[in-house]
């Protein structure tokens, strides 16, 4: 008779949210313990609570492992990413965008 026990990996005991594990069975046929990393969540708008789009859901550790320029939004993202939340519509952002281009040359 095969016992299915198996014992934790690291140090801590409980089973509590940051240790949540599953069983996988090797080629060698003997059971183990898996980590399961936490599902992610998606960046939210501080003023109506909505997802941001354009910006990745990742772990807070990988969040600060990506560059600046995948972590922000532009202004022409800005505006759809939010709807109902800024007082400027996505063609006075795109007019807005063209005189600060017209005003450097």
């Amino acid at each position: 008779m095969v016992l299915n026990r198996v014992t934790y990996r690291r140090r801590l005991s409980y089973n509590t949210k940051s240790n949540k594990t599953h069983l996988t069975k090797t080629p060698g046929g003997k059971l183990v313990v898996h980590y399961a990393t936490k599902k992610t969540q998606i960046s939210k708008c501080g003023d109506c609570k909505q997802g941001l789009r354009g910006i990745p859901a990742v772990r807070p550790v990988k969040l600060a492992s990506l560059s600046r320029r995948v972590k922000m939004l532009t202004e022409l993202m800005a505006e759809p990413s939010v709807e109902g939340v800024s007082g400027v519509g996505s063609s006075e952002l795109f007019l807005l965008k063209n005189r600060k281009l017209s005003l450097r040359s």
